[in-house]
Parts: C-alpha cells; sequence; structure tokens
C-alpha cells in the first residue's frame, strides 16, 4: 500500500491483493481468487458506449425487475439518457444489474446518494458509480476483482462502497478532513478517468447522514459485523436444523411404506 498515510477506506485505484485485505495492508494474498485477479489483464469491454463519468451501476436487483421499472425508480433523480439492463445472451433472463446514463453529473451524484439500499420490487438495492471505465486497474468479479461479496464465497473484497477499507490498527491518527469535514473541495477526475476518492467518500458520508441513525453504518464497524456474522450464523443454524427434520420425515416416509409394502406382501 505503500506508507500507512497513504491508507484510505475508498480505493484511490484498483489493486487486486489490497482489495482482498480487510484493510488494505496485505503483502500476501490469502485466496487463489486473489491470484487470479494479479495475473488477470482486463480490458474494459470496448463495445460499451455512453460517458463513464455519468453512469450509476446498480445491482442486487429482483431478476424480475424491468428497464421500465428502472426508469420509473431512478429518473426521479434527473434526466436519463439510456439505461442497460445486463442480460443473459443465450436465455436473455436478467442477471440482476444494470448500468443507468444521466444526461446531467448532478442526477447522478443525487442518485449515488440517495438511492443506494432503496427498496425495488422488494429488493435492495445497491448503487455505485461505474467502476469499469472510472477506476484504473478495475478487474470485474468473475476474473476474481470486483468489491463486496458475500461471506459463504469466502471472496469478501473491500475497498468499494459497500465494504470500505477497515482502518488499520497501527494508523496513527488522520487529519479531520480526511472523512470530507474539511474545507469544501471540487470534485475532479485524475487522468486516468478515477474518481477522486475524497469525493466518493463524502458522498457516502452525506449518504448516511441522510439516511438517518437507524441505516447508520459506521467505518469501524465491529459491533454491525459482528452482528450480521450473528444473524448469518443462526440463519444457517436453522436452515440446518430445517434440512435434518425435513431428512428425518423423508426416512420415516420412506420406512412406512417399505412396512406397507412388506405387510401387503404377507397377505399376498
Amino acid at each position: 500500500m505503500g506508507a500507512m498515510n497513504d491508507w484510505a477506506p475508498i480505493a484511490k485505484e484498483y489493486d487486486p491483493l489490497k482489495a482482498g485485505s480487510i484493510d488494505g495492508t496485505d503483502e500476501e494474498p490469502h485466496d487463489r481468487a486473489v491470484w487470479r485477479a494479479m495475473l488477470a489483464r482486463y480490458v474494459p469491454n470496448k463495445g460499451v458506449t455512453g460517458d463513464p463519468h455519468l453512469t450509476l451501476f446498480v445491482a442486487r436487483l429482483n431478476l424480475q425487475t424491468t428497464e421500465e421499472k428502472l426508469k420509473e425508480v431512478f429518473s426521479r433523480y434527473g434526466d436519463i439518457r439510456k439505461i442497460r439492463l445486463v442480460r443473459d445472451l443465450v436465455t436473455g433472463f436478467s442477471k440482476g444489474y444494470a448500468f443507468i446514463e444521466y444526461k446531467e453529473e448532478r442526477a447522478l451524484l443525487k442518485a449515488h446518494r440517495d438511492a443506494n439500499r432503496l427498496v425495488v420490487d422488494q429488493h435492495e438495492v445497491f448503487v455505485d458509480f461505474e467502476l469499469e471505465r472510472t477506476l484504473k486497474g478495475w478487474i470485474p468479479r468473475r476474473l476474481g476483482g470486483g468489491f463486496g461479496g458475500k461471506k459463504e464465497s469466502g471472496q469478501l473484497r473491500f475497498g468499494g462502497r459497500d465494504r470500505p477499507f477497515r482502518k488499520p490498527i497501527n494508523l496513527p491518527n488522520v487529519k479531520n478532513d480526511f472523512y470530507g469535514e474539511g474545507s469544501a473541495e471540487k470534485r475532479n477526475w485524475s487522468r486516468e478517468g478515477a474518481r477522486d476518492w475524497r469525493t466518493r467518500d463524502r458522498e457516502h458520508e452525506r449518504s448516511r447522514e441522510k439516511r438517518g441513525p437507524e441505516r447508520e453504518r459506521s467505518w469501524g464497524w465491529a459491533d454491525s459485523e459482528r452482528e450480521r456474522d450473528s444473524k448469518e450464523e443462526r440463519s444457517r443454524g436453522r436452515e440446518r436444523k430445517d434440512r435434518d427434520r425435513k431428512d428425518r420425515e423423508r426416512d420415516r416416509s420412506r420406512e412406512r411404506d417399505a412396512k406397507k409394502q412388506r405387510d401387503d406382501d404377507k397377505h399376498r
């Protein structure tokens, strides 16, 4: 990562090794997918059109959600130029994520701030800026990269909006304006086209404040993480019990059927 003073909760450019680390300080890959991402030579899809700096990424969509529904929901933030709901080339079914290009940057920023965790067709969606063409070094999830991920997969990726890096234990105190508390700073792009991380971080903070304290997620989040782990563990425990109960019922049913068959055979 370089000097610890360069640490930031949101990645300034994509590095698979750092993305695979909870605080962005790993020096060795901890899963095979990180190796795969490090070795990948990914080139953004040249067939994708539109302005990447005006494009919103929307994920975790209900597979039944249509382009019309997305237009209805996301046009409240501003005029939309184009919606691309990604579909399977063979079946035509939605893959659960889309890209929405706005006509103006202020509409993009408003959607980025207000639409994250919005419920659309009974699904809580996740939104972020498009990263494929704006974040230097980007490697997609299918090649072992990406951000976020589920704990069950064992391939969590940190440094994005969904799972920011946690503050390293030995990190010295950081200035207040690190989290956007200092003087206002003009939103800009680097030469590579990546968003300035401070602006993205500040937008994330504003989004949390707007949702209110009941939905706030702290940067350190040890407590919420433990609570989520506990809930997931309880959920898995219930699922195991349900499976065991169904297996026992199935076994008893088979025994009854076998006994009935034997009794029938005896009386023939």
